[in-house]
Parts: structure tokens; C-alpha cells; sequence
């Protein structure tokens, strides 16, 4: 059930934060897996989402370390409810390489946090957990990586 609820967005998650669309099969695999294993843990089953997603931010994090590079985010495909145009399809494009251009660019704490907001959904709460560090620096970081991010895609605009 978790599975076919959530496995779509965790793979998004996934894929977002690590290299290939394999790696991302294979965290969010890990993190089924450690799902079935530690569910009696969960407390709220309201918080199902944001817990599975800590779990494959935890698996992502523990596959970029073992490659040690940073991740690559080149691959992203575009989903939407209806065919898109070619020009919207250029445009998303243009934006999603710009976006990760950018997005090389923060230092990578600052990344980290602003994938985990953005792309993950997770509280600044969940982040600091996540990362180890205080609400107070998730949120300079983001702060921070939101100026740049808007700096660097002003050109793109």
C-alpha cells in the first residue's frame, strides 16, 4: 500500500537527489524496505509522508557518499496531467537546465537544504533533524540559497 501510494513521489524525491534514474529505483527500494522493517516505529500515521521521505533522504545521502560526488540532477523529466506543447516543452527545459545550473552552484549545505524544502516537502524541523543541524541555520540556508537561486535564474528570465 505504502508502495503504490507513495512510491511515485519518492522516486521523484529520489531521483532529484541522486545521479540516475537506477540509483533512485535502488534508494527508494532501500528505503521500502527499511519502511516495512521500521513501521512500528511511527507513531502518527498522519506524518507517514514526511517519515518516508526522511528515510529516502537518508538512503540518497548514503548512496552519494559511497560514489562521493555531489549530485547531478541532468535527467529530470517534466510530468504533467496533459501533453504538453513543444514550446512548453522548450521552456520547461530551458528552465530545468537553468535551475540546475544554479543549483551546482549553491554550496552544498545550501542545496541540500533548498532539495529537501522544495523538492522533498519536508518542515524545517524535519530538515534540521535530517541534517544535524539547528531550525535557525535550515533557515539561513534557505534564505540564502533562495537569493541566489533567484540572482542566478534573473538571466534565464
Amino acid at each position: 500500500m505504502l508502495a503504490r501510494r507513495y512510491g511515485p513521489l519518492m522516486r521523484a524525491y529520489a531521483r532529484r537527489l541522486v545521479r540516475s534514474y537506477d540509483e533512485a529505483d535502488d534508494v527508494v527500494q532501500d528505503a521500502l524496505f527499511t519502511a516495512w522493517r521500521d513501521i512500528a516505529a511511527l507513531q502518527d500515521g498522519s506524518a507517514v509522508k514526511s517519515w518516508l521521505m526522511r528515510i529516502v533522504s537518508r538512503r540518497a545521502v548514503d548512496t552519494g557518499r559511497r560514489r562521493k560526488t555531489h549530485s547531478n540532477l541532468e535527467d529530470q523529466s517534466e510530468t504533467a496531467d496533459r501533453e504538453p506543447t513543444p514550446e512548453q516543452l522548450a521552456v520547461a527545459g530551458s528552465a530545468r537546465r537553468a535551475l540546475e545550473k544554479a543549483l551546482t552552484r549553491l554550496p552544498e549545505e545550501q542545496r541540500r537544504c533548498w532539495v529537501l524544502k522544495e523538492y522533498g516537502g519536508l518542515s524545517y524541523t524535519e530538515i534540521a533533524e535530517e541534517l544535524g543541524i539547528s531550525i535557525t541555520s535550515v533557515r539561513g540556508r534557505l534564505a540564502r540559497s533562495r537569493i541566489t537561486l533567484v540572482q542566478e535564474m534573473e538571466e534565464w528570465r
